[in-house]
């Protein structure tokens, strides 16, 4: 008879479940794959435990609980000090208790036909389908397949030591510059951090090699197996094998929460020093001089053209192009120009004699004052850009040269002319074009012909 009370392994699991949280709980939930859907909802958590017993049965609930718990993963003593006790007698049970049992069983030696004789079928038997016969044979999925090797996050964080065949898929949320050391024989060698993250948790690798620099990307993902882990780091040496993989969900506080691992802290500083640094982020404060529209490029390692919106940004030590990519153009495009914003977590990026700050997944744009409206006088001296919605001309204010923004609607009733497809040659036709207008920025709100007036 098993020495494992039934009732006591549904207290302990009563409060194994109740000291998991709604997320855990519900992932829980997902890993017991014999539980029918739709008895997993609508259901207290005492009544869950008497359930999972139902189903699994008292021996393989606390294998099904086991393997769950580890998958969530709960490591902690509140959950493990109340699951190992019932782990540990499974463990010690024999393999099959009734074993020596079953070939002295009389009722069974009853059915065995005589020598000679073949066994007469019972005819419910016969009937039986097949799926029936093999109830006790789990189908293939319900079987756990989650590889041993395939360790998250929060695995690798809180064991102690690593095999040469643990290997985890992160995603590559930030990147550092590539920082150099010596070694005893005081030769220099290279290394950089990375900060990744999964589904569970966030972390920074400690990075071997010139060469990984340029192989390891931002916002890719990767497979990182024979890792070295110490006191200090965790680190991707030259015997490390790393491999691209498919995309790994990262949730958003997480990435954010990575994003910090390398460059705590962006401090503030002038135009100038932003561009003479290229290790870490850096937060600039300055007035807005020029707004490009927003567009799409291609980019290497990129399946497909990607928005980037340019902006110029201004200060008492110099100007500098902001690059704004992807989801962050959805910030730039609320600027004009003559406003005073602060710029957080920016990249010095360096290319031949140019240098510009490009945007990170976590940098934001902070008004520090609103340009004003004015009423002004300009002369519409090019075209840059024409759709149906607005057009970007380059006009002459006070004898400066500056980009503007107006609603093509708007500017075709001003000076008279068809919004169709030929408006571009129509204003190419007609510029030098005078005008009085009301302007916020680099936005012109109303403009009326100046022969008109």
């Amino acid at each position: 008879m098993s020495d494992i009370s039934e009732k006591d392994w549904k207290s302990a699991l009563t409060s194994i479940l109740e000291e998991l949280d709604t997320q855990q709980y519900s992932k829980l939930l997902q890993c017991l794959s014999k539980i029918p859907k739709s008895q997993k909802t609508g259901k207290s958590r005492p009544k869950m435990s008497q359930k999972i017993i139902e189903c699994y049965g008292l021996d393989e609930s606390i294998s099904a609980i086991n393997d769950a718990i580890e998958e969530i993963p709960r490591r902690d003593a509140d959950v493990q000090d109340l699951l190992r006790p019932f782990v540990t007698k499974l463990s010690n049970k024999p393999e099959k208790e009734n074993r020596g049992k079953q070939k002295c069983d009389p009722v069974e030696e009853d059915k065995r036909p005589a020598a000679g004789k073949k066994r007469k079928r019972d005819p419910l038997e016969e009937r039986r389908p097949a799926a029936d016969q093999q109830k006790s044979r789990p189908p293939d999925k319900e079987r756990n397949t989650h590889p041993t090797w395939k360790k998250s996050v929060s695995d690798l964080k809180s064991s102690s030591e690593l095999r040469n065949t643990d290997g985890i898929a992160v995603k590559v949320v930030q990147k550092s510059g590539l920082r150099t050391y010596q070694t005893k024989d005081q030769v220099k060698k290279f290394f950089f951090y990375v900060a990744v993250a999964d589904k569970t948790a966030s972390m920074k690798l400690m990075v071997y090699g010139k060469e990984r620099y340029q192989k390891i990307k931002e916002e890719k993902c990767y497979l990182f197996r024979r890792l070295i882990k110490d006191d200090v780091s965790v680190k991707v040496t030259t015997q490390s094998v790393m491999s691209e993989t498919k995309s790994v969900e990262v949730p958003e506080e997480l990435e954010m929460e990575a994003r910090k691992l390398i460059y705590p802290k962006s401090p503030v500083c002038s135009i100038a020093e932003a561009k003479s640094c290229v290790d870490g982020t850096k937060t600039v404060v300055g007035t807005v001089t020029e707004i490009d529209p927003i567009g799409k490029v291609t980019v290497q390692d990129e399946r497909k053209k990607i928005k980037r919106q340019n902006f110029q940004l201004k200060d008492d030590t110099g100007s500098v192009r902001i690059c704004m990519w992807r989801k962050d153009t959805e910030q730039s495009k609320r600027l004009s120009a003559g406003d005073v914003v602060k710029v957080t977590n920016l990249k010095t990026n360096k290319y031949h004699e140019s240098v510009s700050l490009n945007s990170t997944g976590s940098t934001r744009i902070l008004e520090v004052q609103s340009v004003g409206i004015q009423n002004v006088t300009l002369q519409i001296e090019g075209i840059i850009k024409v759709t149906e919605r607005e057009t970007h001309l380059d006009a002459d204010i006070n004898q400066q040269l500056q980009v503007f923004v107006v609603a093509s609607p708007l500017l075709a009733e001003a000076f008279g002319l068809k919004l169709d497809g030929n408006l571009i040659e129509s204003l190419l036709d007609e510029i030098p074009l005078s005008a009085e207008a009301v302007i916020q920025g680099n936005k012109i709100k109303k403009i009326t012909a100046a022969s008109k007036m």
